[in-house]
């Protein structure tokens, strides 16, 4: 670790997506003197907090959709996010509190499938697509901090 630099950063340095990774361990006042399993949690929280605020806009787009099409789509979503915020991340977390880190590891791949899932579903586009951006790169840096560990 290189003078004046964080613990978090280094950890960083070995994930695809180093800015958004020391912003989301940087946003958590634990990050600055985290263990990489802590940082991981760290992480883990981030995902669930950003699915659970996507799954939350889905519905409410799927409350005003009259669009068929539109519908089936945004509801492939609410699946998809569903199992992002009552499994994978979940398990991700147990993982990580109970020192698997394999486990830990395919439940972050996991939640960033379920999340390019969602997207896909949309045949282009879909009005969450930032979002769906957001837990998929999130997740994918909890998957490159988990992998870390073992």
């Amino acid at each position: 670790m290189s003078l004046g630099q964080l613990p978090y950063e280094s950890t960083c340095k070995q994930t695809p997506f180093y800015d958004l990774c020391v912003s989301m361990l940087g946003s958590d006042p634990r990050g600055s003197s985290a263990t990489v399993s802590e940082l991981g949690l760290i992480a883990a929280r981030s995902v669930f907090a950003t699915a659970s605020g996507t799954l939350y806009q889905i519905a409410t787009l799927l409350r005003s959709a009259t669009d068929p099409n539109l519908k089936k789509a945004l509801s492939g979503c609410v699946d998809s996010y569903n199992t992002i915020t009552k499994t994978d991340i979940p398990a991700a977390i147990e993982a990580l509190e109970t020192n698997n880190p394999k486990k830990a590891v395919s439940s972050a791949a996991d939640a960033a499938n379920e999340a390019q899932r969602c997207e896909d579903g949309f045949g282009g586009k879909s009005p969450v697509s930032d979002n769906n951006k957001m837990v998929h790169d999130r997740a994918v840096i909890l998957q490159s901090i988990a992998s870390l560990l073992h």
